[in-house]
C-alpha cells in the first residue's frame, strides 16, 4: 500500500499571526520563493484567485468605459525627473537598469514602480482636442518596488496589479471618476471578497506622491490591524503642466486636462488570508475561489461510490459551479483537511449510507456545518449554499470591524486603547502634520483616514487641544 502523504501543520494564529499567514501562503499552495528576496512566485492555486478577481475588476472598469492599454516596463530617468514630488517619493524604492547587453547605457532607465510618466509622455502627443477626451486607460501588469522588508502578497519587490489612468476636461469630471473607481473597490472588496470597508480620504502626510487628494478603503484583519486594500487620486493638472499636455477646449482655447489614477494589486489576496482565514488553514469567498466544491467519496472502494460522486460532480459542474472531484486513494481524513487548507468554501461527502438514504452531505468551510441534501436537489441547494458561505464571511468580518472601532478624546486613551484592543481609533483631529506624527511616535498608529461618514466626536484635537477640523481613523497597519 502507497505510504499516505501527510497534511502539513500551520502554526496557531493565536501563537504568532505572522508566521500562521506565512504557512497559509506556502502550505495552502499560493506562493513558493524564488532565488531574488521580494520576489515571490505565484503558484498555480494563488494565480487563479488573482486571475477571479482580475476577472471581475476588469469587467468592472469595462462597464465604466475604461480600455485595457500596454505601457512600456522601462521609463528614463529623464521622464521619470519630470514629476519632483512624484519621483522624489518614489526614489527610495526605484531598480534601475545600466546595462544594454554589454554597453553601458547613455541614460539610466527605471523599471517601472507606476506609471503615471509614461501615460502623461503619451498623452502629450496624442491629446489635441476636447474631443480626445475623456482618456480612461487601465493597465494590467507588474511593477517592481525595491523594499527592504518583504513578505509574500503584502509587500514584494515585484507585484501583480492593475493600474488605471485617465484624462479629463475639468476637475469636477476628474474628481467624480476618482470617487467612482474607489466605489469600484468597494464594491469588489464587499460584495466579493465579503471584505468590509471604511471609504476616506488620506491625509496629506499618507497620500499618493503627486497627488492633490487620495482616497482609500481600509479593511480590518483579523489580528484587528489595517490593511490599504485600495486607493484612488486626484492629480489636479499639475501632471499635464508638467508634461505639457494640453488641449484644445470648445471655447477654443488651450486648457490642462485633469488626470486620476488607481490602483489595486495582488495584496488584497493577503488581505483575504487575513480577513477569513482560521487555524485550519485558508478561507476563500466563494465568488473568487478557484474551487468552489469540492466532491469527496467516502468508503470510495465500495461498489457504486466513485459512480454516484462522479454524478454529483456532473451535475453540480453542469450548473456552471467551479468543482473538482478527488478520486486520489488519499484517506477522507486527508482529502478533507487538505481542502480546508486551501480553503474550498463547500465540501460534498457521498457514501455507502448516504446513498441508501438518497441524500449527501454538504460541510461548509466557513464554520463547519453539516448540511444534508437530497440528491436530487443538490444542483439547485448547492448556489444556495454557497450564497450562505459568502454572507456569512462577509457578516463575521463585519463583526470584527464593529466590535474593534474604538472612540478615544485623549492621546493617552488612544494609546491605551491600541495596546489592550487593537483595531481602529477614532478620534477628532487639527489637521496637523505636527499631531500626526505624535500619534505615531506616542501610540504608534498611522492614520487610516478621515472618512467619508463624518462623527462629531467633540471640538478639540485630543494630541494638541487646538480646535479639531475633522473625524480620523488611526491604526497599526501593514
Amino acid at each position: 500500500m502507497a505510504k499516505e502523504k501527510k497534511v502539513e501543520q500551520i502554526t496557531d494564529m493565536e501563537q504568532d499571526f505572522a508566521q500562521w499567514f506565512t504557512d497559509v501562503c506556502t502550505k495552502a499552495e499560493l506562493v513558493d520563493y524564488s532565488g531574488v528576496k521580494g520576489l515571490f512566485i505565484l503558484r498555480p492555486y494563488g494565480y487563479a484567485i488573482w486571475e477571479n478577481i482580475q476577472k471581475e475588476l476588469d469587467r468592472m472598469f469595462k462597464e465604466g468605459g475604461h480600455e485595457n492599454v500596454s505601457m512600456p516596463m522601462l521609463i528614463p530617468e529623464s521622464l521619470l525627473q519630470k514629476e519632483k514630488d512624484h519621483v522624489e517619493g518614489f526614489a527610495p524604492e526605484c531598480a534601475w537598469v545600466t546595462m544594454g547587453g554589454s554597453e553601458e547605457l547613455t541614460e539610466r532607465l527605471c523599471i517601472r514602480p507606476t506609471s503615471e510618466t509614461l501615460f502623461c509622455d503619451h498623452w502629450s502627443h496624442t491629446v489635441h482636442s476636447w474631443r480626445d477626451l475623456p482618456m480612461l486607460y487601465n493597465q494590467w501588469c507588474s511593477v517592481l518596488r525595491w523594499e527592504k522588508t518583504t513578505r509574500p502578497f503584502l509587500r514584494g519587490r515585484e507585484f501583480l496589479w492593475q493600474e488605471g489612468h485617465t484624462l479629463h476636461v475639468n476637475e469636477e469630471e476628474a474628481r467624480k471618476e476618482t470617487l467612482q473607481q474607489l466605489e469600484v473597490y468597494a464594491d469588489l472588496c464587499e460584495n466579493y471578497l465579503a471584505m468590509p470597508v471604511i471609504r476616506g480620504n488620506k491625509t496629506d502626510k499618507e497620500k499618493f506622491a503627486g497627488a492633490v487628494n487620495t482616497y482609500t478603503i481600509e479593511c480590518m484583519m483579523h489580528d484587528r490591524k489595517a490593511l490599504q486594500s485600495g486607493t484612488s487620486h486626484y492629480f489636479g493638472d499639475g501632471f499635464a503642466k508638467q508634461f505639457d499636455i494640453t488641449f484644445t477646449d470648445k471655447d477654443n482655447k488651450l486648457k490642462y486636462p485633469h488626470q486620476t489614477s488607481w490602483g489595486m494589486s495582488t495584496r488584497i489576496i493577503g488581505g483575504v488570508i487575513m480577513t477569513h482565514g482560521d487555524n485550519n488553514g485558508l478561507v476563500l469567498p466563494p465568488k473568487i475561489a478557484p474551487i468552489q466544491v469540492i466532491v469527496v467519496p467516502v468508503a470510495q472502494h465500495k461498489p457504486g461510490v466513485i459512480e454516484k460522486a462522479t454524478e454529483l460532480y456532473e451535475a453540480i459542474k453542469a450548473a456552471g459551479i467551479r468543482t473538482k472531484i478527488d478520486l486520489s486513494d488519499n484517506s477522507l481524513g486527508w482529502k478533507c483537511a487538505q481542502y480546508e487548507m486551501k480553503g474550498v468554501p463547500l465540501r460534498i461527502e457521498i457514501g455507502p449510507r448516504d446513498i441508501e438514504n438518497n441524500v449527501c452531505v454538504a460541510v461548509r468551510r466557513d464554520n463547519g456545518e453539516k448540511v444534508s441534501v437530497g440528491i436530487g436537489e443538490l444542483a439547485a441547494r448547492v448556489p444556495e449554499l454557497l450564497d450562505e458561505v459568502q454572507q456569512g464571511l462577509f457578516d463575521k468580518a463585519k463583526k470584527n470591524l464593529d466590535e474593534h472601532i474604538f472612540e478615544a478624546h485623549s492621546l493617552e486613551e488612544a494609546k491605551n486603547l491600541q495596546e489592550k484592543k487593537g483595531g481602529f481609533i477614532k478620534t477628532m483631529w487639527c489637521g496637523e502634520l505636527e499631531c500626526e506624527l505624535k500619534m505615531k511616535e506616542v501610540a504608534g498608529m498611522s492614520s487610516r483616514c478621515i472618512p467619508f461618514e463624518q462623527e462629531n466626536l467633540g471640538d478639540v484635537c485630543p494630541v494638541c487641544g487646538r480646535k479639531a477640523r475633522h473625524m480620523i481613523y488611526w491604526g497599526v497597519a501593514y
